[in-house]
């Protein structure tokens, strides 16, 4: 497969998930700038997104159930009522990010960076949440009831 800029990327992307990931594995060192892109409602299932930039990307109720979001900067997205259902947002940021009614359950958020991200709703059920950093008011703290240390 031919080496594919970030427009081009974020076409497939949108398309055809599978073939997305098996370019990823051609590709693994390829910086993905996704910056501002609209995803919403996106079917991305499974999607092999690591290390990719959504800096304020609208992914408001897209479907990521079970994709690798690892290293992932989301910093400003609105991830709204977005489907997160155990996919891996190690080292994640999330900075300034809107995750409200977000669906984050039995997700792994290990160590990612939640600083002034709205939880208003979501579901953290089961997710694990060690070393995150987190900025605390009464929606957050009552979204992470449920988590894992």
């Amino acid at each position: 497969m031919n080496k594919l800029n970030n427009k081009e990327l974020l076409e497939l992307l949108k398309t055809d998930v599978k073939t997305f990931n098996l370019y990823r594995e051609e590709y693994p060192n390829q910086k993905i700038d996704f910056s501002g892109a609209y995803l919403k409602g996106a079917d991305l299932e499974g999607a092999d997104l690591e290390g990719a930039d959504f800096y304020g990307a609208d992914l408001g109720v897209a479907d990521l159930y079970r994709s690798n979001l690892k290293g992932v900067d989301f910093y400003g997205a609105y991830l709204g009522m977005a489907n997160l259902q155990g996919s891996n947002l190690k080292g994640a940021n999330l900075q300034d990010a809107y995750l409200g009614m977000a669906y984050l359950k039995e997700s792994d958020i290990t160590g990612a960076n939640l600083q002034d991200a709205n939880l208003e709703g979501a579901n953290l059920q089961g997710a694990c949440i060690e070393g995150v950093k987190i900025t605390l008011t009464k929606e957050n703290l009552e979204a992470i009831k449920g988590c894992r240390l």
